[in-house]
């Protein structure tokens, strides 16, 4: 192993790296002994000298260091493989029966600044961090002699990158593909664009979720939103909802929406409608004055992309959320139940759970939670990098 430069942390900044923290911040560095070019391996060590573990170096994150390791280890083809098989075995462990799901969450993985999705026998990477970018054909090498995929394809359209010095790149790296994938989740059909669609293609994170929603739907009126490919409507009709509405504001996701419906069988008990979510919700829920809504829906998902990308924009963020929340607690019927989420990590699940309150308060709606929710194991969750943990989600039913 090569000799390595040597980043000195201040005093008190090693705590957090040792406790299994992968980042260093740029104020957390009492210096670097040499020149390192940007992308390098470094040892990183406390003010005293004591070594704390290596990680890739970038002088222009404001992450100066992403440690992949508390030992002094080889990071080279042999290394990513080990760590990949390990993240695999997790899924195959927690998730037995799925054949498309994510197969390296980054920090949850220990191998920060790198995401593998699986859909079916076509991998989707992403790498954030300049350390891993440079290191993609080891990457790719460990991957093939793992699944010996139909085709590998990098999508690196996302905004950290920036952050790192890196351009935008996608495309196949290796193999072949033509059209979407279609792939298996929970025993429906989906077709995904890899090349195309929103993040790598499909919100995995959901997968379980999908399952125990619809278990809240039978027998009942499901209104979906923000449906995106329809996975909580499709799950809903399987399971013997009465019937189910998506709604997106995508015109081609609720194309694809419908496709999914009739290639499931499920087309009768589903329709879809490309629509601004908020102005749906505020156009059913206006009344007259001494005119009352009557409310329509057993059962109504609530799945919205994020609102916040930053501490400062949360109180917004949480303004938006009761928003919705109000008029979609008006349109439920007593004795129905508000299936939620929030994918924000600066929302936590208190907060958003007081969000939800809060517009229960003001619609005048009584509460009984009988469900929480978090995201598929595919998507680890590592208590002392609270970054890992971003998906929270509750079932609430309408007692009055």
């Amino acid at each position: 192993m090569q000799p390595l430069s040597t980043v000195l942390l201040k005093p008190g900044e090693a705590d957090r790296i040792l406790a299994g923290h992968p980042w260093v911040y740029h104020g957390s560095v009492l210096r670097l002994t040499q020149p390192t070019p940007d992308g390098e391996l470094v040892q990183i060590k406390d003010h005293r000298q004591r070594f704390v573990g290596v990680g890739f170096y970038n002088a222009k994150s404001r992450i100066n260091v992403r440690v992949l390791s508390p030992d002094r280890v080889e990071v080279d083809r042999a290394f990513f493989e080990q760590r990949i098989r390990a993240a695999l075995a997790v899924r195959q462990r927690h998730m037995p029966n799925a054949t498309s799901f994510r197969v390296v969450n980054a920090e949850s993985d220990a191998l920060s600044g790198l995401i593998v999705d699986k859909y079916e026998d076509v991998l989707v990477v992403q790498t954030s961090s300049l350390g891993m970018d440079q290191r993609k054909p080891m990457i790719l090498g460990a991957l093939q002699e793992i699944f010996s995929p139909r085709a590998i394809v990098e999508r690196n359209e996302v905004a950290s990158r920036k952050f790192e010095g890196l351009p935008d790149a996608n495309g196949i790296l290796a193999g072949s593909l033509e059209g979407p994938v279609a792939i298996n989740l929970n025993g429906l059909q989906f077709d995904v664009d890899v090349l195309g669609g929103h993040k790598t293609g499909l919100y995995l994170d959901q997968q379980v979720n999908y399952q125990r929603v619809a278990d809240l739907a039978r027998g009942g009126q499901v209104l979906d939103c923000f449906s995106f490919l329809g996975g909580f409507g499709l799950h809903a009709a399987r399971a013997g909802a009465a019937h189910a509405h998506m709604l997106d504001q995508s015109a081609d996701a609720i194309a694809a929406a419908t496709c999914h419906a009739a290639a499931n069988g499920l087309a009768e008990k589903c329709s879809a409608e490309a629509v601004n979510v908020f102005d749906w919700l505020k156009a059913h829920t206006l009344t007259q004055p001494h005119e009352k809504i009557l409310p329509r829906w057993d059962l109504i998902v609530l799945d919205p992309p994020s609102f916040t990308r930053n501490r400062a924009s949360v109180p917004d963020a949480l303004r938006g959320y009761k928003e919705i929340h109000l008029r979609a607690l008006k349109l439920l019927k007593t004795g129905g139940t508000l299936a939620t989420f929030c994918c924000s990590h600066h929302v936590d699940a208190g907060l958003f759970q007081d969000t939800v309150l809060s517009a229960a308060f003001d619609a005048r709606k009584i509460l009984r939670r009988v469900a929480t929710y978090s995201q598929s194991p595919d998507h680890p969750i590592i208590p002392m990098i609270p970054e890992t943990e971003y998906l929270k989600g509750f079932a609430f039913e309408v007692v009055r």
